[in-house]
């Protein structure tokens, strides 16, 4: 019962990195289409973070999956090698979830309208 468990997990962790892989893909590809778009001549500093931001919320969501994998990998019979090394991602892994996040909070629609006011200033 054991040998199924660690296959199961093993298959579950590696579907959860394949989805976490697809997303930071995915909104890395939707970046680069919206960056394209953007007129070369034009700085526009709004419109640029408005996509910095969205990659970033892709960025966190592949983060929170790809914990999980660590999480189910280190689920069955772990040994103090395996949980420290996942209380260190786990760690490093919720800085950064909490740092994009605080970024992408500050940057809401009132400091839209200011950056707007000081491009236009300029």
């Amino acid at each position: 019962m054991e040998e199924f468990l660690n296959i199961a997990a093993s298959w579950g962790a590696l579907a959860l990195e394949a989805v976490a892989a697809m997303l930071v893909v995915y909104g890395a590809m939707e970046a680069l289409v919206r960056m394209a778009r953007l007129p070369f001549n034009q700085s526009d500093p709004v419109m640029r973070r408005r996509i910095w931001m969205n990659f970033a919320q892709w960025i966190i969501l592949a983060l929170e999956f790809a914990l999980g994998a660590d999480i189910i990998r280190t689920a069955i019979a772990p040994t103090w090698d395996d949980i420290g090394k996942l209380a260190a991602i786990a760690a490093i892994r919720t800085g950064l979830s909490f740092f994009l996040e605080r970024d992408i909070e500050t940057f809401g629609p009132g400091e839209e309208k200011k950056a707007k006011a000081r491009g236009s200033a300029e």
